[in-house]
């Protein structure tokens, strides 16, 4: 097995909103309003990971409890037919230490 193989797949979830996509990148790109609704103590780190402008934006999350694992969320926003929006959430759990020690290391033999 390979360290590809042991990951698992992201959690997506979308949701349709009423909101023009200008709206609810207000909502996810601006500090103070992301902290209503996602807040800092959830974050690994306050500071974006990737942004793109209007479209998404991915953060570090962190367990509040042992092991605190990490994580990275993705928050995509789409326009939607209606002129609302598509909100899709990317969650990936890719804490390092997930890995098994032996994952594509090299074998070993022993001889009898």
């Amino acid at each position: 097995m390979t360290p590809t193989d042991a990951t698992q797949p992201p959690l997506v979830l979308e949701y349709q909103l009423d909101a023009p996509p200008e709206k609810v990148w207000r909502a996810i790109g601006i500090p103070a309003l992301r902290e209503q609704w996602l807040p800092n103590a959830e974050l690994a780190d306050t500071e974006p990971v990737v942004i793109t402008p209007g479209e998404a934006i991915s953060y570090r999350m962190r367990d509040d409890r042992p092991p605190y694992l990490e994580s990275t969320v993705t928050l995509q926003i789409l326009p939607a037919a209606d002129g609302g929006s598509l909100l899709r959430v990317i969650h990936r759990l890719d804490d390092d230490r997930l890995t098994a020690a032996n994952d594509g290391g090299l074998q070993l033999m022993r001889a009898a």
